[in-house]
């Protein structure tokens, strides 16, 4: 454990380095339309195989979930309930909330657990089930009531290359995948796309509670939760409020060790039939970054069709055979068995690369379209980047009246025209292809 913790805290602070430092900054010059889309598609299709190992468990359950989130959600949308106890002037009755719009996730998982409760105890599932309520009750069992955590706990973190260098591999992806995760929460809330200075922002805030999840020794790193952007979409509330609130529940849940074993205990088949609908949206925001793209163009149909399609192949085979790099090096072979592993990685550095290198219009390649969302700006002019969103919650008066911060690249007020603009090669010409 102390060997885990001091390669999560080492390589957390090159996370760190990369946001600060705006290294991150470099590479946005350079994401497109089609380096977007397959990677956040990639989010949702890499993750099927999760979806389907949990909703097998008892497809019964599992649909029940499904169809019980499609109604709330998107049948029952605009259908308003009375509130009891309370009265509304201009409908000259009770105040009516949109529940099913707000909390279809939270709803179907309550009616689904007492379902699955009542088949429990009446003994219509047998012991092996998986939708039993009872089948992890020893965890429940066994939990402290209360436990609080504290730094070193396991004494103090050892440091070793190969962890290090292999840590680092998922550091590199789940960076990749957290900018993919950005644009997507971006779409789905409706703001606009993430501006540099706020990725640099995400990315080393990222690796700040990496360093911090290493200190605690919790045995893993914290990075953007593509299930929680899904949950955005089924949901409809994109509120940093509710994301404080929520994150404050989280910490007191944890001190209190009953409460984190009830949600262990929630039935396996009704999370797989959560994530059926949270993956496939997540799928769908990452295909929709694709609007300003000419699709009848047989660039894009190939750059699109083959960063998604290799993106899964090499990722499933490298999943099936963990040992078919050997480069000499054990440190090398962990880092690029990780990274291949990772489609996201591999969907978006091949939309990345075959994108700014093959021959296209800004129009057929959809940054027309892409800039004017970018550069669109708002009625309220005092907001340097046109969406407020992207502000820090205090002291924005104080930044913006000092110049200097505008050479800091987390800064609200960073200018993204500092950065140099690097030329890639281009495989191909327009010219070169006529002469060929």
């Amino acid at each position: 454990m102390r060997e885990i913790q001091g390669a999560i805290i080492i390589s957390a602070l090159f996370e760190v380095f990369l946001g600060a430092a705006g290294i991150i900054g470099l590479i946005l010059n350079y994401i497109t339309p089609m380096t977007v889309a397959p990677a956040i598609a990639l989010v949702g299709l890499s993750l099927f195989k999760v979806s389907a190992i949990h909703a097998s468990s008892n497809w019964i359950i599992s649909i029940g979930t499904i169809l019980l989130i499609i109604l709330f959600s998107q049948y029952w949308k605009n259908l308003k309930i009375p509130i009891p106890f309370t009265r509304s002037e201009k409908r000259n009755g009770r105040l009516r909330y949109p529940i099913f719009q707000v909390f279809p996730v939270l709803l179907t998982i309550g009616l689904m657990w007492l379902v699955c409760y009542i088949l429990t105890v009446t003994n219509v599932f047998d012991k092996t089930n998986a939708a039993r309520t009872d089948i992890k009750e020893g965890i429940l069992r066994d939990t402290l009531w209360f436990r609080f955590p504290y730094p070193l706990q396991w004494g103090i973190p050892t440091i070793t290359a190969g962890a290090v260098f292999g840590m680092l591999s998922g550091v590199i992806a789940g960076t990749v995948e957290s900018i993919g995760d950005y644009y997507a929460c971006a779409r789905i809330s409706g703001a606009k796309p993430p501006p540099v200075h706020a990725i640099n922002r995400g990315i080393m805030m990222e690796g700040i509670g990496c360093v911090l999840a290493g200190l605690w020794g919790t045995g893993n790193g914290t990075t953007s939760y593509s299930e929680n952007i899904g949950a955005i979409s089924v949901t409809k509330v994109g509120s940093r409020r509710v994301i404080q609130a929520a994150g404050c529940l989280m910490i007191f849940c944890a001190l209190i060790g009953k409460i984190g074993a009830i949600f262990i205990s929630i039935p396996e088949p009704i999370i797989g039939g959560v994530f059926c609908i949270v993956f496939a949206t997540v799928t769908a925001v990452g295909l929709s970054n694709l609007q300003g793209v000419d699709l009848n163009s047989p660039r894009n149909i190939f750059v699109i069709g083959f960063s998604l399609f290799f993106g899964l192949t090499i990722s499933q085979w490298m999943e099936a055979n963990p040992t078919a790099i050997e480069t000499g090096s054990a440190t090398v072979d962990q880092i690029l068995i990780i990274l291949l592993r990772t489609a996201i990685f591999v969907g978006g550095l091949l939309g990345f690369i075959l994108d700014n290198t093959i021959p296209g219009t800004r129009e057929e390649r959809g940054l027309i379209a892409w800039n004017a969302l970018e550069n669109s700006e708002t009625k309220d002019s005092k907001f340097d980047n046109g969406d407020p969103s992207y502000d820090l919650p205090f002291g924005m008066n104080f930044i913006r009246r000092t110049k200097w911060f505008s050479r800091i690249p987390i800064s609200p007020t960073y200018k993204k025209s500092i950065l140099p603009k690097l030329k890639l090669p281009t495989i191909l010409t327009r010219k070169s292809i006529s002469n060929i």
